[in-house]
């Protein structure tokens, strides 16, 4: 069995998300009941699309990473737990013990769901399994227990599976992406913290009433607040903060206009890639309601996709560029914080994209939220430190010179690993248990009362709207 499973992880991280994942569509659609060839071009179109949205994130990362890095060396700030970036984590994750298992307990965990109707979601994004193993990973080395780690992934699956649920309503409808959920473990865990932010917001005078949404910035600012033209400014300011002395004058000038122009790129072309994979959607999407109409009553199913189809939107990229200066800011004067940024600054959109829905693309909420929520990661990436490079030192991860322990923003910030490891390792197999239960008792009241939910995570309160 262990070869088996070795095999079949060697195989999808060969094929990556961009190969894979427009197999699973085209067979999803043929079982759906689309014709072969429409199938074949939605999973080619969709294979396409993840393309050209990786390329364009991978200009952000790199553009955003030399800006962090040259930002934290102009500072000066010495931590000793490194940011080694997302990438990493998922190599660890896939790599120890339990990342060998969560592929077959996924997929087990989300057919069990469907079929018992505790879930409307089919999470099709595999690659992003390796969520599941990170925090399986994490209870492991806490624990020592391997058994504890794979119910830990199982139960990180239906966290997923319930968050993709929960915030579906307002993806589809703000984001206009019919059909879709997004089970994604750095995105969804967020929605928390924009509930609070924003009700909070709603109770101060003047902020509350502050308008900043992407449209009614492009209308009070005219060219000035076009998209192209906030990145090409906000890259420009980011640009000055990190290049302002690189060398020589021209040097200096040359990168801070790269900047300026890296970004403003991002924010015209990741649109543009999100409308192709809307295109090979539809079709999916199409063949699904078809599908569950004719042999379900009608029931209601969501295709489960990996939130860099949200990044793309105005709201989701200005904020998170403005948040890339304040989160080295907050490295500097939290006290007690040990955590140096680097690597893993460019996740910062996929951190904040589900504020949009709730907040309407306000980018002032969502830099507020955002920044309550790095705040917070920052002192649960210095506490989980030890455990994520355990997890690394498990799977045979190198690491970087001169870091005593490493974390990333795109899991090591976040709640549910904290809450997993330290549950199981304060209380063990009652604290999975107390987990488990916990989301049962959330999947219930939501199932019970699923409109209510979805108006709190920013589903429109009109039904007819909600519906579209």
């Amino acid at each position: 069995m262990d070869v088996f499973l070795q095999g079949l992880k060697g195989v999808i991280d060969a094929l990556g998300a961009t190969v894979l994942l427009p197999v699973i569509i085209f067979f999803i659609a043929l079982i759906m009941g689309a014709k072969p060839g429409r199938a074949f071009r939605a999973g080619v179109t969709i294979g396409i699309a993840f393309i050209g949205i990786n390329l364009v994130i991978n200009l952000m990362w790199a553009t955003l990473s030399d800006v962090g890095q040259a930002m934290v060396t102009n500072l000066n700030i010495q931590r000793d737990v490194v940011d080694v970036g997302w990438p990493s984590a998922a190599a660890i994750a896939f790599g120890t013990e339990v990342g060998l298992w969560v592929i077959p307990i996924a997929i087990v965990v989300n057919i069990i769901m469907l079929a018992l109707r505790w879930t409307k979601t089919l999470n099709i994004d595999i690659w992003n399994y390796w969520h599941f193993a990170f925090l399986g990973s994490m209870v492991f080395v806490a624990t020592g227990n391997l058994l504890y780690g794979l119910i830990a992934s199982a139960i990180g699956a239906a966290l997923a599976l319930f968050l993709g649920d929960w915030t579906a309503k307002a993806v589809q409808h703000f984001y206009q992406v019919p059909g879709i959920s997004i089970p994604h473990l750095t995105t969804a865990p967020g929605v928390p913290f924009a509930i609070v932010t924003n009700w909070v917001i709603d109770r101060i005078p003047g902020l509350r009433d502050l308008d900043a949404d992407p449209e009614t910035i492009r209308e009070k600012l005219g060219v000035f607040g076009e998209p192209v033209i906030l990145g090409l400014v906000i890259g420009i300011i980011l640009g000055l903060l990190g290049f302002y002395n690189a060398g020589d004058f021209q040097t200096a000038l040359v990168k801070v206009l790269q900047t300026g122009m890296n970004l403003a790129a991002v924010m015209l072309l990741l649109p543009r890639m999100v409308q192709i994979l809307m295109e090979g959607l539809i079709p999916v999407s199409e063949a699904a309601r078809d599908f569950m109409q004719k042999r379900a009553s009608g029931r209601e199913i969501y295709i489960g996709l990996d939130s860099a189809i949200l990044i793309g939107h105005p709201a989701a990229i200005s904020s998170s560029l403005v948040l890339v200066p304040i989160a080295i800011l907050l490295s500097i004067i939290l006290p007690g914080n040990r955590v140096i940024l680097f690597a893993d600054l460019a996740i910062i959109p996929f951190v904040v994209a589900l504020f949009a829905p709730l907040m309407r693309g306000n980018i002032v909420r969502m830099i507020i939220a955002g920044t309550l929520e790095l705040l917070v990661g920052f002192y649960i990436a210095t506490g989980m430190a030890s455990f994520f490079t355990g997890a690394a030192q498990n799977a045979g991860f190198a690491l970087p010179e001169n870091a005593l322990q490493i974390t990333s923003i795109g899991d090591g910030f976040l709640w549910p690993q904290w809450v997993f490891t330290r549950f199981t390792q304060w209380m063990g197999p009652i604290g999975l248990l107390l987990l488990a239960v916990l989301l049962g008792v959330a999947i219930f009241f939501y199932n019970r009362n699923s409109r209510q939910w979805e108006i709190a995570a920013g589903a429109p309160a009109d039904e007819a709207a909600a519906a579209d």
